[in-house]
């Protein structure tokens, strides 16, 4: 059987995405792996379900404009049970001061979802 184990997303404030995700969405995060050799600094962060995200930052990471129809990394979506939660965590986020990209809304495929713009312009898709 094959399981996706986690991603990972370079970041450049590590405190401020730690936080986000483990306020908005739960997260549990490991202590802090720091390599001095490197500059790597490193978080671990465990949702409910066991999935995980890496975020990660060194000092020599790039900075480029993130569009979202650039191949690549587009967005992390999150399961939260249900249309209401769909709506209470995109409005909760929205009153945060986190963009609301689209919906909550019914999609042509038949999922209901929102999309927000997080932390360091990283797309979230909130989905049913």
């Amino acid at each position: 059987m094959i399981k996706l184990d986690h991603m990972a997303i370079y970041v450049h404030d590590l405190e401020n995405m730690k936080n986000f995700f483990v306020h908005f969405f739960s997260a549990q995060a490991n202590q802090m792996y720091h390599n001095p050799k490197t500059g790597l600094r490193t978080y671990f962060l465990t949702f409910a379900d066991g999935s995980r995200l890496e975020i990660m930052n060194r000092p020599e990471i790039l900075t480029r404009e993130k569009d979202q129809f650039l191949s690549g990394y587009i967005h992390i979506a999150f399961s939260v049970g249900s249309k209401e939660a769909v709506d209470n965590l995109t409005r909760v986020l929205e009153n945060n001061g986190y963009a609301v990209i689209s919906g909550p809304r019914k999609t042509g495929d038949g999922f209901y979802e929102s999309c927000i713009q997080g932390p360091e312009n990283n797309l979230i898709e909130i989905t049913e």
